[in-house]
């Protein structure tokens, strides 16, 4: 995992302060504080596991005296009635961790789960299915992390990591009269050096505009597969091309044939189902 030990310590803190801020009630009236017991994550459904070792820090963080074992690690493909991971300890502490701890498996699951199912559809084909910056606020480093797990790549983690010049940059500067290659020529003026730069377009046209102005990479934004196909023809290894908009299990593969080098997928991480997840308690 990329994230330092302190970034998920600081993420699993604050998810934990939302949860157990006023205290667990529930817990605290029902179950005495020296009842043992043990807890077993079960996952539900089939699917990618991702955020193991985030579950197991929210243990630890409500009681460093909770004993994890981990039995599945992170990109193992796990089956209905399939069991990640053991937990041991005061039963209090596992309960008042469960929910914090199942919130991070189940969501990084279902990322990594439903990158996996992209880049399947894709397989055998020179292409590399990307994620975008449309992610849970502050959750994007863990989130970006369940694509790779996915067997997915990372676009910009963040706005400081390449330029790319989008449909409402290239509104605002064509409302001063500049055109494709004055942006781009502009771009690279003021931006730090060797930073690729990136082009969004619409259309044929301002695809090659973009190529002969000097474009690194072409994004073709919601294009349709024949205009992708003349845009790869046209363009000829001159840029890397990047698909965008509208991708959907149903056209991946598709959209692949056309011979772009990456396609970049919001859906991975703004629309991914939880991966069903629960735990089990066996009281002692």
């Amino acid at each position: 995992m990329s994230s330092s030990k302190s970034q998920i310590e600081e993420i699993v803190d604050r998810a934990l302060a939302e949860d157990l801020g006023k205290g667990d009630v529930t817990t605290e009236a029902l179950i005495s504080s020296d009842q043992r017991g043990t807890g077993f994550i079960v996952a539900k459904k089939e699917g990618i596991l991702a955020g193991i070792e985030v579950a197991k820090q929210v243990f630890h963080r409500v009681d460093p005296e909770l004993k994890v074992e981990i039995l599945l690690e992170d990109g193992a493909r796990v089956k209905p009635g399939g069991k990640v991971a053991k937990v041991s300890g005061s039963i209090a502490s596992i309960l008042k961790a469960e929910r914090i701890a199942l919130n991070f498996l189940q969501r990084l699951s279902g990322i990594a789960s439903e990158t996996n199912r992209y880049v399947e559809r894709v397989e055998g084909l020179p292409v590399r299915i990307m994620d975008t910056r449309k992610t849970t606020p502050g959750l994007r480093s863990l989130e970006k992390y369940a694509v790779r797990v996915g067997g997915g790549d990372n676009h910009r983690m963040s706005l400081g990591d390449g330029i790319l010049i989008k449909d409402n940059h290239l509104a605002a500067l064509r409302s001063q009269g500049l055109n494709i290659k004055e942006i781009i020529a502009k771009a690279r003026q003021n931006a730090p050096q060797r930073l690729p730069v990136e082009v969004e377009v619409g259309t044929m046209s301002e695809a090659l505009e973009a190529v002969e102005a000097g474009a690194d990479i072409v994004m073709l934004d919601n294009m349709n597969l024949e205009d992708m196909r003349k845009a790869v023809k046209s363009i000829h290894g001159r840029a890397l091309i990047e698909a965008s908009g509208g991708i959907t299990l149903g056209n991946v593969r598709a959209v692949a044939e056309t011979g772009v080098d990456f396609i970049s997928i919001g859906a991975l991480t703004h629309s991914a189902t939880a991966l069903d997840i629960s735990l089990e308690l066996e009281a002692q």
